[in-house]
């Protein structure tokens, strides 16, 4: 079994009161929009998000992957996306707490685990051998950071407007 692994966690402080902070972490529009890599994310009849993401990893080039993900927790303090009960290969979840420090001051602790299985290197890029699954865990890691702090870079330019 070939499998990478790529996580992030880290909490940050915004300067806008706890539902505002919450609806926009809820409103999955706002990732494909302000995330670099998210191509899109539909949500579809069924409440499943498909989120279709994009990256370059050196030595094996562009690869761009589908995740399902479903609801796990929706609760006025925490918010977690989960795959899908069904999914075998690529898993994505993120989750995002939520505590109030004042009116208009609200702290998140956010987390994004990505993991992709497949039988074979070759299942998932021809040259993911080549690199192999450290190299490309560790590069994928290296990318899901930068996306991820960039994202909560424009959604604290966004939210404390």
């Amino acid at each position: 079994m070939f499998t990478i692994k790529a996580g992030y966690s880290d909490q940050i402080e915004l300067e806008a009161p706890l539902e505002r902070v919450r609806e926009f972490f809820a409103d999955l529009t706002n990732f494909a929009a302000l995330m670099p890599g998210v191509a899109k994310v539909v949500i579809d009849n069924k409440g499943i998000a498909h989120w279709e993401i994009e990256t370059t990893i050196p030595v094996v080039g562009s690869m761009r992957q589908r995740f399902m993900l479903e609801l796990a927790e929706e609760s006025e303090d925490r918010i977690e996306w989960f795959p899908i009960r069904e999914e075998t290969r690529n898993f994505l979840r993120f989750s995002a707490d939520f505590l109030e420090r004042s009116a208009n001051r609200t702290l998140v602790h956010f987390t994004q685990m990505v993991e992709m299985r497949r039988q074979s290197a070759r299942d998932l890029h021809t040259l993911a051998g080549l690199a192999g699954e450290t190299i490309i865990s560790n590069e994928m890691t290296r990318r899901v950071t930068e996306m991820i702090q960039t994202f909560i870079a424009r959604a604290k330019e966004k939210l404390e407007k």
